[in-house]
């Protein structure tokens, strides 16, 4: 087992505990059901049957594989376990000798790989399997897996490391996998592969060109898929009758068609429109962006490249500020599931992808940790509790895809989706979340993260009240390697706070002041973030109290906006508030003009589970209720908006 730090209470464990209890083994029961396992199976040759999902469908076992592994390591559970390992047992015979695996083409186009590398995702597939291998052997101790993920990735090493730039994939994810998978192996060809498929986006000659020929490849392919399945069921009339889940509804601004195809042909869908350290605007596809960005940050840890952490740095900026939503969504444009121009930041047209969130997560822990600047901990925070959290229940049973800003209805969380990237993504990342609570060096321990939690190797316990409350509490239980110095993040929503050492006040050494940055168009800015430093021997137990004052703030657009230009977004903490339709019966919600003097904090234990909801009036004398914007949708068909005019 790793020695992660434990999170141990509050609101966070209830969202672990219903990861690991409830929504791993209903993922489970719906990639069984959509028949994304029976894939292999066919592959395998223990059933017959036809291949049934996207090109990309491997990638959902694997994601779930992963998702399954670190929870094991935290809460053992034999039925996950033997699932785990039937899954392992299924790849291993799936897997070819020299480390090909990818039932698309396994099944349909036996002997054909690499065909349509930006289109069909195979890579993708492939950094998800070793994502997964990393993890299970993290977690288990056992090899079975990493020695199957490793030699995929020796294959990819043969294979690609001399290769031509035409050969880097559509969609980033195998970068930062052989990194991670580098970080645990300590094998230098995986980080020099990482290199270079990193450097090489961006330098492809005739980009049109080559999208035209592959895109005409794929769907040649399709065709082919398409006629064999006829002949599939002429022969299996009994399967005629399945289906896949139905895909996510989205609102779609006009021009959708003709600015989808520009944003392909131009490579900037991909990312493949300018070398890595001249992409100084966040563009595409939003979750391929958070993965090439993660890779990169990753690969700048790892090898010192300064020209990397500030290429970095000014596409980070330039996406916090002009182009991210006030929740911390990511993607204004549905056909692209991808970015706008700077303020193209619509709430009714917004994608805001679940799987945009979590990508920007992986970016922003990278980040926290390279620069050690409070800017980045604290974009995790808040993307964490309002972009990310918003797609998943609170059954653990249903999801969202996408995440607009204001709905008139006709969305609604679903169960599973003919795309089900987010709900193992999710699940996976809410069981590593113990590891971006903390960072340090030989010498000092940052608190990125206020997460009820523990951990041996400081023998230090965090108390945390957050979301709801505003008080944290670490307790230090005589440590045997003490840090030095302690450095806290003072978050951005917070305008002040105290300090208490043992019951006293206690006066930190230093308290940064807050970075400059330019304006933030939905109001919310990271940069306002500061950071405290307190040097202290830690031998004896310590006791060190947090307080952090927690003001409702109304945090008003850039007027640039459309559709929500100059008005306002409630918050409190770490949350983003919105007003549902069930919760203000007889309210026209798109047109409420609120009274900023009426709005109170008010904790009600029957409301959602228990939360921290915000009454106030409307400048007419009308009551109305406002509550956490990640938790909208969880009681049936509604409307919704986050934005209030004043």
């Amino acid at each position: 087992m790793s020695s992660s730090p434990k999170i141990t209470s509050g609101f966070w464990r209830t969202r672990l505990d219903l990861n690991a209890a409830t929504a791993i083994f209903y993922q489970w029961e719906q990639l069984e059901a959509s028949r994304c396992i029976d894939n292999f199976r066919i592959a395998a040759g223990q059933i017959d049957g036809f291949r049934e999902g996207y090109y990309f469908a491997d990638s959902d076992a694997y994601k779930w594989l992963e998702a399954a592994a670190r929870i094991l390591d935290e809460t053992p559970d034999p039925r996950l376990k033997a699932l785990v390992d039937d899954l392992i047992g299924l790849l291993d015979a799936v897997q070819q000798p020299d480390g090909y695996i990818n039932t698309y083409n396994q099944i349909h186009f036996p002997g054909q790989r690499w065909v349509n590398l930006q289109i069909e995702h195979e890579f993708y597939c492939l950094g998800h399997l070793i994502e997964a291998g990393v993890a299970h052997h993290t977690a288990t101790g056992e090899t079975r897996l990493l020695t199957l993920v490793r030699r995929t990735a020796d294959l990819l090493v043969r294979d690609f490391m001399e290769a031509p730039a035409a050969q880097t994939d559509g969609h980033e994810e195998i970068e930062l996998a052989l990194i991670r998978l580098y970080r645990h192996t300590a094998e230098p060809a995986y980080l020099e592969l990482a290199r270079r498929l990193l450097e090489r986006r961006g330098r492809i000659p005739d980009f049109p060109l080559l999208y035209w020929r592959q895109s005409t490849s794929a769907a040649d392919r399709k065709r082919t898929i398409a006629a064999q399945r006829v002949a599939y069921l002429r022969a299996h009339p009994e399967d005629a009758d399945f289906k896949l889940p139905g895909d996510n509804p989205s609102k779609r601004p006009p021009f959708a068609g003709i600015r989808r195809k520009l944003d392909h042909y131009s490579g900037k869908y991909f990312q493949q429109n300018l070398p890595i350290r001249q992409q100084t605007n966040a563009v595409g596809h939003s979750v391929r962006f958070g993965y090439l960005e993660t890779a990169a940050a990753m690969l700048a840890r790892e090898t010192g490249d300064d020209s990397l952490r500030a290429a970095l740095e000014t596409v980070w900026l330039n996406m916090v500020t002009r182009r991210m939503y006030v929740t911390g969504g990511l993607g204004a444009l549905p056909f692209t599931e991808g970015f706008g121009r700077d303020y193209e930041l619509d709430p009714e047209y917004a994608y805001a992808e679940t799987c945009a969130a979590l990508a920007s997560l992986f970016w922003g822990d990278e980040m926290a940790r390279l620069t050690r600047r409070p800017r980045y901990a604290d974009l995790f925070e808040w993307q964490l509790y309002n972009a990310a959290s918003v797609g998943i229940a609170s059954d653990g049973k249903s999801y969202f895809y996408n995440n607009p800003l204001t709905c008139r209805g006709g969305l609604t969380r679903a169960g599973w989706y003919v795309v089900p990237c987010c709900p193992s993504n999710l699940s996976r990342t809410w069981a590593s979340l113990g590891q971006t609570i903390f960072d340090a060096d030989e010498s000092s321990l940052w608190i990125n993260q206020y997460i009820s939690s523990q951990t041996s190797t400081w023998n230090l316990r965090m108390e945390s009240q957050l979301p709801w409350g505003n008080t944290v509490k670490l307790t230090f239980d005589q440590p045997s390697e003490k840090p030095a110095s302690l450095h806290l993040r003072i978050p951005s929503w917070a305008e002040a706070f105290s300090l208490m050492l043992n019951g006293q006040p206690l006066q930190p050494e230093t308290v940064s002041s807050a970075e400059s940055a330019p304006e933030s168009a939905s109001g919310y800015n990271p940069c306002a973030a500061r950071s405290i430093s307190i040097s202290q021997d830690w031998r004896a137990t310590n006791e060190l109290t947090l307080q952090f004052e927690m003001p409702i703030r109304l945090l008003r657009q850039d007027k640039r906006l459309p559709g929500c230009g100059g008005m306002l977004a409630v918050s409190r903490g770490p949350l983003v508030y919105c007003l549902e339709s069930v919760d203000n019966p007889g309210l026209d919600i798109f047109a409420v003009s609120l009274d900023p003097a009426s709005l109170q904090p008010i904790h009600d234990e029957t409301l959602l589970g228990g939360i921290v909801k915000i009454t106030g009036k409307t400048q007419t004398g009308q009551p109305l209720t406002l509550i956490p914007y990640m938790l909208w949708g969880n009681r049936g068909p509604a409307t919704m908006t986050v934005f209030v005019r004043d």
